[in-house]
């Protein structure tokens, strides 16, 4: 056949089926991946099967920035980012890459036409609950700005087989169920088998001399476990760069010992492998017993070790000298988990590249920087001299060289002074004898922050005061913040919507835009909109109590909602104190007005932790009377949500009316939840702590609801020895309510359940729930007042969410990166496809 005019024919894209974005393209690649991927045709797939041909879809998009991501790295040689941290919380994939990618309607358009649901499929992903709370979330959240940002970054971690446990709530108590998120696979992972490193533990040290002559150390291990890296793309906000968050799981080196195995002794032969993966099968083993403890020190170890010998591969890698290893890296030090990591970059420096001590501490100094998340005393690690020294012995050593060294720079600043000498000591030699980590992260560092203003200064003041004298500008400060492309336009789509509609999609990165809302404010025609999206976030949330709890509440009323670990510090039975005490009001007069609530918690209580996990049963049981009494009448309902995750929390803040966000005052480092509420329109009562201080700053004094002691008079009231059954004495109607927890009102007659609590509230109360008890239920008749004005209400969330720029977690990492870090955007541009060069062509000269 012959063509007469070639130059007339129209020209035809074609796009590539794993990077195309157009319905049909998306909907072949969906076909494929179900077909060579899973293995399955339509007749017999799962829905599982749907999820995963869809991720792989996803990811197959990802890949494309992510490769090119590394490739432009590796040629630029940029200045990364590592971000050491132990937790990473980073909530369900899909839904957060589909929004990053801007592709969630072509997806679901996609979806649709092949008879899918996309709501269906994004709730088959299993959460990896590879964080405990707050500490893994604000992680994932760093990772996700870093990668808007376009900052190079690698996020380092333990792939732990099981996550943080998955709770159930049986007889109202709280349940650990196992996490096995890795049952069915993980779409969105990459196996690097090829980069595996080694890591030693136990055995002892030995000197010898090199073939200079000079006098060097050799640790001869006990044991050798393999460091197997994971690594999940984390894409930004609608741009190229997806960085890498690369997760270390132990392998033994060798699996199957064959000797074993032909004399007979089957199971002998892998006992090496189970001991070794029992490194990395749980997050955060319970340390109560002297073998969680050391479990949890050779996680810490383990992963750092890991991240440092790959850091060293790369820079090794691209031709630098290790003397510039700091300028290569920034490692930030996510609280003092990764610590260790000061002694082991300078073991491997000394020991593994024989480069000079003053050297290598010169190199290590300058290469991290130091996060402390909390003023807790007992939360600040500290190791026994007989565990750390069993398992490592070299970085003891280490450790009590550094100590000497900082110690002789300290008493010729400060002579005589004995008392700063046992403050600023890496060992604590008070009674048995520490390794203090956080000292060691303080010495170690060339930066320390805190996470919130009013931290930073308590940091100053109490727990780093010695160091802060010492290097009067070395701690700072950057507030905490959150990403507002999972918490607003993921969990809050119609929020989003309307804001959107109204000034522009720009806000999503800059969150600071979110000013311009302040014009509609007294718009009847937005506010009347402001309040359908949040009756219909909370009807939402009211179908979601009423299937995973069977409890029917009325979305009309104010919900009223305090999620979060649960803690004694985080005060949710002084919650409980105010449910009853509402309670009571309606008894003595079952007739009088009373603005509905329905109070929603979550959380979980560590496994080992007795008086957090008798609060559970105390919100429980409190809700088994109120909710079926009669007199109330349905106008107060308790909720306790079970399993409450990122995927479960979703769903919580967009439908909030009030954050509680009560913490005694100087004992919440920052808070992230606090924000996640606020950008979504809800009120906060809370106390002078954490950022509550900055929110409340920012969002205005007359639209926050403030109660309760300040640090000072914490302080002050400790002090002169604080009496709390002073405080009982004194007022009616929390010695009834005493009365009534340990007379069995609450707990079918069981006059021994609760008295625990009771004890601790009458005779110690740490947490001063007596002492701010009034101050809170005055506190919360004025939240009552204002909520029954709908129109004030309206006006004060609107103004909440329009002043929460600040606390976006991009802000967050522009202030490292100007006043910690020292980075640069690395912008990246994706290449064209074209099919001519589709094809691969191999350069055979590294043959």
């Amino acid at each position: 056949m012959k063509v007469e005019n070639l130059a007339a024919c129209p020209t035809v894209d074609v796009e590539d089926d794993r990077t195309g974005l157009s319905i049909e393209t998306l909907r072949r690649a969906l076909a494929d991946n179900l077909f060579y991927v899973q293995g399955k045709y339509p007749g017999t797939a799962t829905k599982n099967d749907y999820y995963m041909a869809l991720a792989y879809t996803v990811r197959d998009r990802l890949l494309q920035r992510w490769l090119a991501t590394r490739e432009a790295y590796d040629k630029q040689d940029v200045r990364i980012v590592c971000y050491l941290s132990a937790e990473f919380l980073l909530g369900p994939h899909l839904g957060n890459n589909l929004v990053n990618l801007d592709i969630y309607e072509p997806i679901q358009r996609a979806l649709t036409e092949s008879g899918l649901d996309l709501d269906e499929l994004i709730a088959q992903e299993e959460e990896p609950g590879l964080g405990n709370g707050g500490l893994g979330r604000l992680a994932a959240c760093y990772m996700e700005s870093l990668a808007s940002l376009e900052i190079p970054a690698i996020g380092y971690g333990i792939r732990y087989e099981f996550g943080i446990f998955d709770q159930e709530i049986r007889d109202g108590w709280q349940v650990e169920i196992t996490d096995k998120w890795l049952q069915y696979g993980n779409p969105w992972e990459i196996l690097q088998a090829d980069i595996a490193v080694e890591v030693k533990f136990g055995g002892h040290t030995e000197f010898y001399a090199n073939d200079q002559g000079e006098q060097c150390v050799r640790w001869l291990p006990n044991y050798t476990l393999k460091g197997i890296p994971y690594d999940t793309p984390i894409l930004g906000y609608h741009v190229n760069t997806a960085n890498t968050l690369r997760l270390w799981k132990a392998e033994a080196s060798e699996s199957f010992d064959f000797q074993r195995f032909n004399q007979g002794d089957y199971y002998g032969a892998v006992d090496d492998k189970t001991a070794a993966e029992n490194l990395t099968k749980v997050l955060y083993p319970n340390d109560e017993q002297v073998q969680g403890k050391e479990l949890r020190l050779q996680q810490q170890y383990f992963f750092v070790s890991c991240s440092l010998q790959d850091m060293i591969r790369i820079h090794l890698a691209e031709g630098n000298r290790l003397e510039t290893f700091h300028e290569k890296f920034a490692a930030q030090l996510n609280d003092t988990h990764p610590a260790v990591g000061v002694a082991e970059l300078m073991r491997l420096l000394v020991d593994e590249h024989a480069m000079p001590w003053n050297t290598a501490w010169y190199v290590t100094q300058r290469t991290f920087a130091y996060t402390n998340h909390t003023l807790l005393p007992e939360a600040l690690e500290k190791w026994s001299l007989s565990l750390f020294g069993r398992l490592l012995p070299r970085h003891l050593e280490i450790i009590y060289e550094i100590n000497q060294r900082f110690l002789e720079q300290v008493r010729q600043q400060f002579p005589n002074d004995v008392g700063r000498i046992a403050a600023l000591s890496l060992i604590d030699e008070s009674g048995e004898r520490y390794v203090r980590m956080a000292n060691l992260a303080s010495v170690g560092s060339y930066a320390i922050n805190g996470v919130a203003a009013l931290h930073s200064e308590l940091v100053k003041s109490t727990v780093l005061r010695e160091f802060h004298e010492l290097w009067p500008t070395k701690i700072t400060n950057v507030t905490n913040g959150v990403t507002p492309r999972r918490w607003m336009v993921l969990s809050n789509p119609q929020l989003a919507d309307l804001i959107t509609s109204k000034i522009g999609h720009s806000w999503v990165r800059q969150l600071g835009e979110l000013r311009q809302l302040e014009t509609y404010v007294n718009d009847p025609e937005f506010c009347a909109a402001w309040q359908q999206v949040k009756l219909a976030n909370k009807q939402l949330l009211a179908q979601r109590i009423l299937n995973l709890t069977g409890i029917e509440v009325d979305p009309t009323s104010m919900f009223d909602i305090q999620v979060k670990r649960i803690h004694e510090y985080k005060r949710q039975h002084l919650n409980v104190l105010h449910i009853i005490t509402l309670y009571n009001r309606i008894k003595e007069n079952p007739a009088q007005e009373i603005v509905p609530r329905t109070f929603i918690f979550g959380g979980k209580a560590a496994p080992g932790y007795f008086l957090a996990k008798l609060m559970i049963k105390l919100i429980t049981s409190v809700g088994e009377v109120v909710n079926h009494d009669a007199d109330v009448a349905g106008r107060l309902k308790v909720v306790f949500l079970p399993d409450y995750n990122v995927t479960n929390s979703q769903p919580v803040y967009p439908a909030a009316d009030l954050s509680e966000q009560i913490s005694t005052a100087g004992k919440e480092a920052s808070g992230t939840g606090n924000m996640k509420f606020s950008m979504n329109g809800a009120l906060t009562i809370g106390t002078l702590d954490g950022a509550n201080v900055e929110i409340r700053e920012e969002v205005g004094e007359e639209n926050f609801f403030l109660f309760g002691l300040t640090v000072d008079e914490v302080m002050a009231l400790k002090a002169q020895g604080y009496k709390p059954n002073e405080y009982c004495d004194r007022n009616p109607n929390l010695q009834k309510i005493i009365h009534q927890l340990s007379s069995g009102v609450f707990s079918r007659g069981d006059q021994n359940l609760f008295m625990p609590l009771v004890d601790n509230l009458l005779y110690q109360d740490p947490y001063l729930l007596c002492a701010d008890y009034q101050a809170y239920v005055d506190c919360q008749d004025q939240v009552s007042q204002a909520y029954a004005d709908t129109d004030r209400w309206t006006h004060m969330s609107i103004l909440n969410t329009a002043r929460m720029g600040k606390f976006s977690s991009d802000r967050s990492i522009r202030d490292y990166g100007e006043t910690i870090w020292q980075v640069q955007p690395v912008p990246l541009t994706l290449k064209d496809y074209v099919q001519a060069d589709a094809g691969l062509r191999v350069d055979q000269s590294w043959v």
